[in-house]
């Protein structure tokens, strides 16, 4: 079971997984040394799972951002499968979901061109839908 202090450190470590273990323990009023010993128990408990990075994709020269509904008639999905994991340097994310699709692809692109060619592949295995990223809201 996880208290006040263990939600806090989840919030700041959301915030910023690269801070000193002494700084987040100023940030929960805690010692370093304190702090360090409840991320570790948020670690073994599996509560902390990873710790990732978010890369900024227009930097990347990545502009168009796509989500994809992938809609697969055939109940046999591993050709499908295999595409993606071909293309993932494209797919950000690829979800199961229910609903009207099979899948929802979440993809980032450097150019329409580049996104109408991975759509004419895709099509070989699948149907969908495409909506593409105006603005974020924040």
């Amino acid at each position: 079971m996880i208290d006040h202090i263990d939600k806090l450190i989840i919030e700041e470590l959301s915030q910023n997984s690269r801070m000193t273990m002494k700084k987040l323990g100023e940030k929960v009023h805690l010692t370093g040394q304190a702090a360090a010993s409840r991320v570790l128990k948020l670690e073994e408990s599996g509560i902390i799972e990873k710790y990732t990075l978010q890369v900024n994709q227009a930097k990347l020269n990545c502009l168009v951002h796509a989500f994809i509904t992938v809609k697969l008639t055939n109940p046999y999905h591993q050709s499908f499968l295999s595409f993606i994991k071909n293309e993932a340097h494209y797919v950000l994310n690829n979800y199961k979901v229910s609903g009207d699709g099979c899948y929802l692809l979440e993809c980032r692109f450097p150019s329409n061109e580049v996104l109408d060619q991975f759509l004419v592949r895709l099509n070989e295995h699948a149907n969908y839908n495409l909506s593409i990223v105006i603005n974020k809201q924040k």
